[in-house]
């Protein structure tokens, strides 16, 4: 899929938001873009075994998405305390991320992430297969106490656009990270 162009008032709606939103080391978002294209990954609860497949999955995936001159950064609901021990674990504890616990950037009109009730995921039988498959992998079952109806995503981008995206349909699907990238 090629790229979306976007137009420039987008592109200066975009370095407006990400000029308003700091990483937990107190640098803005169009500081780190400034740097380097970033991807920039929105997940859901820390309770959601695929945020903790999510994070496993980028960990894992961290070696190529740097050589590619990219650097991940993640926007989470929780506080920084709360996501502190998700990161250490799975060895992100040096990457950039944003607590955004009131979803304000993933409501933000270029990213706009939707929230749907947490019962209409399970209303589909492809999601508990992967949900189960997921929980049982490693991932487990864990408490919501972030924002249960909160949607997750993937952008990428670069020079202070958008060039890719990815927006769940559903808490099941499965973005491809080096895809995002290319």
């Amino acid at each position: 899929m090629p790229p979306t162009p976007t137009t420039p008032t987008e592109d200066a709606e975009l370095a407006a938001v990400l000029q308003e939103f700091q990483t937990e080391s107190g640098r803005t978002l169009l500081e780190l873009l400034d740097e380097s294209p970033v991807l920039l990954i929105f997940l859901r609860h820390f309770g959601c075994s695929f945020c903790r497949e999510t994070l496993d999955q980028v960990s894992k995936l961290r070696p190529k998405i740097l050589s590619s001159g990219t650097q991940p950064v993640f926007v989470h609901l929780g506080t920084p305390e709360r996501a502190k021990p998700y990161f250490d674990y799975y060895k992100l504890s040096d990457v950039e991320r944003v607590s955004n616990p009131d979803g304000s950037l993933y409501a933000q009109p270029l990213f706009h992430l939707p929230r749907k009730h947490p019962l209409s995921h399970f209303l589909v039988p492809s999601n508990w297969k992967r949900w189960i498959k997921s929980a049982i992998r490693n991932y487990g079952i864990g408490t919501i106490k972030e924002d249960g109806h909160q949607m997750p995503g993937v952008f990428f981008l670069r020079e202070r656009r958008i060039i890719r995206t990815f927006r769940y349909r559903t808490i099941a699907d499965e973005p491809d990270y080096l895809y995002l990238i290319r």
